[in-house]
């Protein structure tokens, strides 16, 4: 494995890692594959379900149109754009919740939860500001006038569920920086399957409903999202949680760790922000190729992500066991939970990359089975099918990207993720522009650049975690 191959020449110590992992057996020794996987696999079936609710939602629009299907994807990428740098600070309570934890600061957790949380009702209007100018915003995007019209009417239905996306994200930060994993996985596989009956009703119009088309697919998300906020809060205000982890005493404001929360999840955020600026970017670009190459555009990385939250859960259980390892100050351990969770996912990231080579028509079924008369189908599908192969090309960088990001991040080595992502995100949407715009180049070259930006951060996080920096930090006092 790649935990038990690797973990011999970080930073110099060598002996002391050997020392630290020879008495233990690589499946059920401390940050063992055993330990990983009681606090991965939760998360990954979580990842999952949202993103087999999302991956539903656009077969479900692809039945509509293939213009619907291809405005809801941009859509949402604006409208997570547009969330993810305060989604990205709460999420990062996360950390503080992980370390509080491993340093045996029980009474801490609820406070540093709690404000997370009025970050998140403070962005509310944000939120609904945005609604107002969807109009103005993807008239930016020159697409078609059908196209645009189904991205405004997504966004706007969609956007009403922001502020619940950013109150769970930093309620759910209670269990799964904890550790205690299997309470976000069932809360969000219940929600996606509400989220999913939600979708069929209200896009078709079934049991009295109308059908809305996309507008319906956006408010059965928000609906969603909303619910899992209300059920987070609720059961992070239990009794026995307000008695061990100041869940209650904890709603006070706290100034000092607000600003705490702010400064390491900040640059945290703007991560995600960049680096979604860029990916974003390259998505509407391509959009300007032609409806074939968007539809297949949308298509390949509907599929991709379907296959790659698992390892956006494997990346975020990194997260959680360095932060408890380092705030019990045992870096050895943090190191090999980090190097267990990259083997892991390798090796699911390498199944799922083989499949996508032999058997594509496996992942691209369902997006024609309820639309047979489409225009351009065999043209569409071909390119798809053509596209997953870039994506096979990249998947196992992507696990090492996600894996490393999250493991320095869950130190608190948040502003070298900051400064990578701000150099690395505007160059992918300056490439995306001159290869488009400039260029005029073809579909296959834009895949081309955004699977060499990929290998390109894959290099740089692999040589951080490696060079070893992040051991000496901590983001709790």
């Amino acid at each position: 494995m790649v935990a038990s191959s690797s973990r011999y020449w970080l930073d110099g110590t060598d002996a002391r890692m050997h020392q630290e992992t020879s008495n233990h057996h690589w499946w059920s020794g401390p940050s063992g594959v055993r330990e990983v996987l009681v606090v991965a696999l939760p998360l990954v079936i979580s990842s999952l379900s949202w993103t087999v609710m999302t991956f539903i939602d656009r077969i479900f629009l692809r039945w509509v149109s293939g213009e619907a299907m291809s405005a809801a994807f941009s859509a949402s990428m604006v409208w997570f754009l547009i969330l993810c740098l305060p989604l990205g600070i709460c999420a990062y309570a996360n950390t503080f919740v992980a370390q509080y934890f491993g340093d045996h600061q029980w009474r801490r957790i609820g406070s540093a939860v709690w404000q997370a949380i009025w970050l998140a009702v403070l962005c509310i209007p944000m939120t609904w500001l945005m609604i107002e100018w969807a109009p103005a915003i993807f008239r930016l995007a020159d697409h078609a006038p059908t196209v645009q019209q189904h991205e405004v009417t997504y966004f706007r239905s969609i956007m009403w569920g922001g502020g619940g996306m950013l109150v769970a994200q930093a309620a759910a930060a209670f269990y799964s920086g904890r550790g205690k994993t299997l309470v976000v996985m069932w809360v969000d596989t219940a929600v996606a399957i509400v989220n999913i009956g939600l979708d069929y009703l209200w896009i078709f119009g079934h049991a009295g409903f109308p059908a809305m088309g996309v507008a319906g697919a956006g408010y059965a998300t928000s609906v969603a999202l909303w619910l899992k906020a209300a059920i987070y809060v609720g059961l992070l205000l239990q009794s026995r949680h307000r008695r061990e982890f100041g869940t209650m005493q904890g709603m006070r404001w706290d100034g000092t760790l607000f600003w705490r929360l702010l400064y390491f999840g900040g640059p945290s955020g703007l991560q995600m922000l960049l680096d979604l600026v860029g990916f974003t970017a390259f998505v509407i670009l391509v959009n300007r190729l032609g409806m074939v190459e968007a539809e297949a555009t949308s298509m390949a990385f509907s599929v991709s992500t379907l296959a790659f939250m698992p390892i956006w859960g494997f990346g975020m259980a990194a997260g959680v066991l360095v932060g408890q390892r380092l705030g019990d100050d045992q870096p050895m351990l943090a190191a090999r939970a980090t190097w267990t969770t990259l083997g892991v996912a390798l090796t699911y990231m390498a199944v799922i990359s083989t499949c996508y080579v032999c058997v594509p028509q496996l992942f691209l079924f369902g997006f024609d089975a309820g639309n047979q008369a489409a225009p351009n189908q065999a043209q569409v599908a071909a390119l798809a099918t053509s596209l997953l192969r870039y994506v096979a090309a990249y998947n196992l960088l992507d696990a090492v990207l996600t894996i490393f990001v999250n493991a320095i991040k869950g130190a608190g080595d948040t502003r070298f993720v900051f400064f990578v992502s701000l150099v690395m995100g505007t160059l992918l949407a300056a490439g995306s522009w001159l290869a488009v715009e400039i260029l005029a180049a073809e579909i296959h070259t834009c895949w081309l650049l955004i699977t060499g930006w990929i290998w390109i951060m894959a290099a740089i996080f692999t040589a951080r975690f490696v060079q070893g920096k992040w051991r000496n930090m901590r983001v709790i006092e």
